[in-house]
């Protein structure tokens, strides 16, 4: 397992509702040296569980509404090209205790974005008003997509975002691919100083060649006061504090809410092009978040 430095660059669909919050998304990540740890299970074995999604259920069915809201539109900010449907349409359970964040290459109901007709679909989910936390171990096993210009993510937002706005809130990115790395993944911070191509992050690969759309990987954070670890696999390759912003403010001690997605296309990731098959899909075995009980 490596660890290396990368830049990256995101925008997110920021709904004016508090129902439908996002942000900006970017970043230089800085780069963090530590080489790959197991993550403590005597920590893990004093927690208590907060949040949890199986995704158990019936083939075809949608996503858990006491726990979830879908996000519609599409998202200028960012040049994406999908856009974010309702309901089970592009986001649902599988039956096999799974979800299925599917995009594809369609527009059936003539979904208009920024450049005009839309010309994918996926879907994005949060948790705001339904569940937010501050600290603990946040967790999703998941298999991403693979392709140019696809772009999975599982990240959280401040929840104070309806009233301070964006970087002000605070961002952790947990996971981001690209598919034109197929074996990295990203998991960086933004926050007021320190967002856009300022966001604090490092980048982690496999092995070998291996690509993360080749099976289903564990993507965490441990998360304290003044703190946040990043592990892939329960291997830890980055640790975080106030040391690392600058001199800018720690925007991360107050409570969270977590956010599903799968971007097609923008900055970042790039276009789709003809070596990209559709339609692809984040598959999302389950989330979970505990809280150690000492916090």
């Amino acid at each position: 397992m490596t660890v290396r430095s990368s830049w990256r660059r995101r925008a997110s669909l920021y709904a004016a509702s508090l129902a439908c919050c996002a942000a900006s998304l970017a970043a230089v990540p800085t780069g963090a040296s530590a080489a790959p740890a197991p993550v403590g299970s005597t920590a893990k074995a004093a927690a208590a569980a907060t949040f949890t999604d199986d995704f158990n259920g019936a083939a075809g069915s949608a996503v858990d509404g006491g726990k979830w809201q879908i996000e519609t539109g599409d998202n200028v900010n960012n040049h994406e090209r999908q856009y974010y449907t309702a309901g089970n349409s592009n986001a649902a359970l599988d039956g096999q205790g799974n979800l299925v964040i599917t995009a594809r290459k369609e527009n059936p109901n003539n979904y208009q974005c920024w450049y005009g007709r839309c010309e994918y679909t996926s879907a994005r989910l949060n948790t705001s008003g339904k569940f937010t936390q501050a600290y603990g171990h946040v967790e999703a096993r998941m298999k991403v997509p693979r392709g140019q210009g696809m772009w999975p993510a599982f990240w959280m937002l401040g929840d104070d975002i309806g009233s301070v706005g964006w970087p002000a809130s605070g961002e952790i990115d947990v996971m981001e691919n690209v598919g034109f790395e197929p074996g990295t993944v990203h998991g960086t911070l933004h926050g007021p100083g320190y967002s856009g191509s300022g966001g604090i992050g490092a980048a982690y690969s496999l092995p070998g060649g291996q690509a993360f759309a080749d099976g289903f990987h564990t993507f965490a954070v441990d998360w304290a006061p003044n703190s946040v670890k990043w592990s892939v696999d329960g291997n830890v390759y980055q640790t975080r504090t106030p040391a690392d912003v600058g001199g800018n403010q720690w925007a991360f001690n107050k409570p969270f809410f977590l956010i599903l997605n799968l971007a097609v296309g923008g900055y970042w990731p790039g276009d789709p092009d003809g070596s990209t098959s559709f339609p692809q899909q984040l598959v999302v075995d389950y989330v979970h978040v505990t809280t150690p009980r000492h916090l």
